[in-house]
């Protein structure tokens, strides 16, 4: 697996029940998306990957992992990140990115060139962009130019 060429779409945060389920915290825009997805990990192989349910008004699914059949063993896997191919997920229409394909992109606030986005972070209040110079910048409202490949922040 290229890790350039692997987007971060979960992480396994908790376990549910006695029998190796585990709770995974989406990071899609649909958290249902992971029926449709080929899940790569470290710890796993992608066909021992099994998709349970969305849990209600969540961004939490319920997911097996084949090898990991009850509570005790599943607990290693807590706080795996979980991916899939960049090559896997939709094309998106124009105007629409994936924050993945902004990295590398220069960040502008106050018309001053700012840092270079290194990743993204969501603590719970929304995502944050991530500089190559450690700085942390609010996601909501920022202008993306595709063309320039600049984010402008407030």
């Amino acid at each position: 697996m290229n890790d350039n060429k692997k987007i971060l779409v979960g992480k396994i945060v908790a376990m549910q029940g006695v029998r190796g389920d585990v709770r995974i915290q989406t990071y899609t825009e649909n958290p249902a998306d992971f029926q449709k997805f080929k899940i790569q990990s470290s710890k796993f192989n992608p066909d021992d990957f099994k998709f349970i349910r969305v849990l209600p008004n969540s961004s939490v699914i319920i997911a097996h992992i084949n090898g990991f059949e009850d509570r005790t063993s599943a607990e290693a896997l807590r706080g795996t990140e979980l991916f899939v191919a960049r090559n896997d997920l939709p094309d998106t229409k124009p105007g629409e990115y994936y924050q993945a394909d902004l990295i590398g992109f220069t960040v502008i606030q106050n018309g001053e060139k700012v840092g270079i986005i290194s990743g993204f972070q969501n603590f719970g209040a929304g995502d944050i962009i991530e500089t190559s110079v450690g700085n942390m910048y609010s996601f909501k409202g920022a202008e993306v130019d595709l063309n320039n490949k600049t984010v402008t922040v407030k």
